[in-house]
């Protein structure tokens, strides 16, 4: 998966799209065991961020999206595009 940089300060995500920042990955194993950068695997949990306006209808008027900003979500593995803003992934 590419990874897209940006030099901008904020990103509002269009139509039926949203922006999850991801949640850190975990440091050590559940019985103490410490992981390397290596052995994480990526996390495919995160915040909302920023929300779309919505799905367009058929008749022109916009469905709001049932997630809101704050909202914890779980995505595929894979699914997405990774961007970069400032120093922040």
């Amino acid at each position: 998966m590419a990874t897209l940089s940006l030099a901008i300060s904020s990103l509002k995500p269009l139509g039926d799209r949203i922006l999850v920042k991801i949640s850190e990955a975990e440091e050590k194993t559940a019985g103490g065991i410490f992981l390397p950068d290596t052995a994480k695997e990526k996390q495919q949990v995160g915040e909302v961020v920023e929300v779309g306006s919505g799905k367009r209808n058929d008749d022109g008027s916009y469905q709001q999206l049932e997630v809101k900003v704050g909202d914890k979500v779980l995505y595929s593995k894979y699914g997405g595009t990774d961007i970069k803003l400032g120093s922040e992934d």
